[in-house]
């Protein structure tokens, strides 16, 4: 049985890769294999063998499986989840700890790596050209504390070219812009500083029926891509014949922040108790960009399969199957 080794299937997107893969693959020929730095019973209850392994330790390789086809690598440690800041960590986990698993790829004989790498190396291009293409050339900032995590990322990818040239490790990139999805934790870290996540405070006002903001110019977009659909981008990467892709993870479309407020309060708010919006350009504009996909569609048939209210009718049923 071919071994498919998912890194990070503890957290968030991993957890959700791995639903993904049972319900999408009914080849007995693969087996998935979930890895993790939290102990948890999860994958136990769902029939999915789970290794607790810190990345940064080459010894705990050892426990994995010896031969495997392919390596899911979504492990690693963001600004959104570091309080304070510790430039240090990321040089261990994004740099040590992403090594170690391309030397289990390699002497375990994978075939292919999939790698999800942030987009703060192309973001900075989005206030003059609003779609990123994946071959842009790299533009962020040295002046802030997700400079370091950016270079780590870089450089994890760097890493991953050099094992194909030399071992012929076929690698797949993919470059992650906020992957929207329900987690029970609505929280992170912004300078090193915890906080709720925007979304989350917009959401739950919605279900309130209380008044939201709109912040800024409301005509700026921003591609609103949910993790179903990166799990979809991921799960075709597995089996494609190719030796190497870089890829946008996104949707192609762009809605503007005024639709997706009023997205968030039809889905969410309660008939005759809708919010209201209330209009602040005086306020800061939201970030803006479009994922631009093409090399998805072409290589690996990637299809979104979620727009905007279909995220969000989805996000709700997330958020609330587990209650009576």
């Amino acid at each position: 049985m071919k071994k498919i080794v998912v890194f990070g299937a503890s957290g968030d997107t991993g957890r959700y890769f791995v639903e993904y893969f049972l319900e999408n693959n009914k080849n007995n020929e693969y087996q998935i294999i979930a890895t993790g730095t939290r102990k948890t019973d999860y994958f136990e209850k769902i029939g999915v063998p789970y290794y607790q392994v810190d990345i940064t330790d080459k010894s705990h390789f050892d426990q994995l499986p010896k031969n495997c086809y392919a390596v899911v690598d979504l492990a690693g440690l963001m600004p959104a989840r570091m309080k304070g800041y510790d430039p240090y960590k990321y040089i261990d986990v994004n740099i040590t700890g992403n090594l170690n698993i391309l030397e289990y790829c390699r002497k375990s004989g994978a075939d292919r790596i999939l790698f999800a790498q942030s987009f703060g190396d192309i973001k900075d291009w989005a206030e003059e050209k609003l779609v990123l293409t994946a071959d842009m050339p790299r533009n962020f900032s040295f002046k802030t504390d997700h400079t370091i995590y950016v270079m780590c990322k870089n450089f994890a990818v760097d890493m991953m070219e050099n094992y194909r040239q030399m071992y012929g490790l076929k690698r797949f990139i993919f470059r992650l812009p906020t992957i929207y999805l329900y987690s029970p934790v609505d929280n992170y870290y912004v300078d090193g500083e915890i906080r709720k996540i925007g979304y989350r405070i917009l959401i739950d006002k919605a279900i309130k029926g209380e008044d939201i903001e709109v912040w800024g110019d409301a005509t700026r977009q921003k591609d609103m891509v949910y993790v179903k659909d990166f799990c979809q981008m991921l799960y075709k990467a597995l089996f494609v014949d190719r030796d190497f892709g870089h890829y946008n993870v996104g949707t192609g479309v762009g809605t503007s922040l005024l639709e997706q407020i009023q997205g968030m309060v039809e889905v969410f708010g309660e008939e005759g108790k809708k919010s209201k919006l209330i209009m602040r350009p005086d306020k800061p504009n939201a970030p803006q960009y479009i994922m631009d996909i093409t090399p998805a569609r072409e290589e690996l048939g990637y299809e979104p399969q979620y727009d905007y209210i279909a995220m969000l009718t989805d996000f709700k049923k997330e958020m609330f199957k587990d209650l009576p």
